[in-house]
């Protein structure tokens, strides 16, 4: 196949950025380093993500708190969750929000070759595309882990790779409403990519209900600071138009 042929040749030349790894596991030295791949925006508006679904256990809630609080954002999808809810991932679209790439399956990009990565990633985005009807523009490694390989891949694609600078650390046992809306609030700032849960698929069960409680108390947080809050997708829109405006004037 043309795909794993090319995912064989680029994966030769592209693990000499061995660094990159260490680098990205890192947040302090990430956000210094890459800003651009920790998801920070020259805007002051805050894209809000989610991963690990679509999970028909705790999706659902997640998707009628934001549309109470009529505010979009991005899920990134494991290919074998949608996989068995594709009518959910279906539906994370219909209501406006944006869905992106989380990978096949939530493996750590270090264990896998450069062929094992594309097929990995790959599979996710052709399934996300087939689901949505839309070809997916964003992607977030498992771990937030980003290889050499999965950067020639993302390339390929045509995939932007984010990964996060306020997290919610809502994956752990002992996170509440509270501990979640806490940490995020504590790193949130313009231009700042939050990084929640809607699954606990990979994380301690049931921890999706400190994520959900949370939810209100950040957009509140965000409101009262005047930030805006959207999904990636509607943030690299509000970029453009300031552009354009910029440029008019």
């Amino acid at each position: 196949m043309k795909r794993l042929a090319w995912a064989a040749l680029a994966g030769t030349g592209a693990v000499t950025l061995n660094a990159l790894p260490s680098v990205t596991a890192i947040s302090a030295v990430r956000e210094r380093l890459t800003p651009r791949l920790s998801g920070y925006a020259d805007i002051g508006t805050v894209a809000l993500t989610f991963d690990d679904g679509p999970d028909p256990a705790s999706t659902p809630a997640v998707l009628h708190a934001l549309h109470t609080a009529g505010v979009h954002a991005t899920f990134f999808l494991l290919g074998s969750m949608l996989a068995r809810a594709p009518a959910l991932g279906a539906e994370i679209a219909a209501a406006g929000h944006e869905v992106a790439v989380h990978g096949w399956s939530h493996r750590c990009l270090l264990t896998r070759g450069p062929v094992a990565t594309y097929r990995d990633i790959a599979r996710a985005y052709d399934l996300i595309a087939d689901v949505t009807g839309s070809a997916p523009r964003h992607y977030r490694p498992p771990y937030g882990i980003v290889s050499a390989a999965a950067l020639a891949t993302a390339r390929h694609l045509g995939l932007t790779p984010v990964l996060w600078s306020a997290s919610g650390k809502d994956w752990v046992p002992t996170a509440t409403p509270d501990t979640v809306a806490r940490r995020v609030v504590r790193d949130l700032r313009p231009g700042a990519t939050i990084l929640l849960h809607d699954s606990d698929c990979t994380s301690a069960p049931g921890s999706w209900r400190a994520t959900l409680e949370a939810i209100p108390r950040i957009l509140t947080e965000c409101a009262e600071r005047d930030l805006l809050v959207g999904s990636l997708a509607e943030r690299t829109m509000h970029q453009r138009r300031q552009a354009d405006s910029r440029a008019r004037n």
